[in-house]
């Protein structure tokens, strides 16, 4: 019976450990345009970003909006230099639509990242697009840059 108690609290310390080490993994970012993610349009703002549960991220718009899970479709392996702080990466694409008429650019989140750790892929752009990465901060600072990547 001890043995089972003590392996039971053991347990619990685990899960405890576990859930503030990803509480930890993640980032507010201050995102100065609207974009996509997870197939749903997002205004601009800050947003806390972090991993939730197996295959999905949380996206939370701040102050106090409401959590949503977006599914990531792989992990990433870390790159050569380690980020240094948490960023994120949009797909900087055209659109014509809805009028076919005019030439709308689209930011779709396609990667996060944090220091440390595998990143997670979110959305895969074929053909040619710009990478804008926006490193976390405090809410109402960040810092961008461009990246031209050609397409196929």
């Amino acid at each position: 019976m001890r043995q089972l108690a003590v392996s039971s609290v053991y347990s619990l310390v685990i899960i405890l450990v576990a859930g503030s080490a990803l509480a930890q993994e993640q980032g507010t970012f201050s995102i100065p345009f609207k974009f996509k993610a997870g197939g749903k349009a997002y205004p601009a703002g800050d947003y806390s970003i972090g991993p939730k549960e197996e295959g999905r991220i949380a996206l939370r718009k701040e102050p106090g909006g409401e959590e949503v899970l977006i599914p990531f479709k792989e992990r990433l392996p870390q790159p050569e230099t380690a980020v240094a702080e948490p960023q994120i990466v949009f797909h900087v694409v055209g659109n014509f639509e809805p009028s076919y008429t005019e030439y709308i650019t689209e930011y779709v989140l396609a990667e996060v990242w944090f220091p440390g750790e595998d990143g997670f892929l979110i959305q895969t752009t074929k053909g040619a697009h710009q990478n804008k990465i926006i490193k976390g901060q405090k809410p109402g600072k960040s810092h961008e840059s461009i990246l031209r990547i050609p397409g196929p």
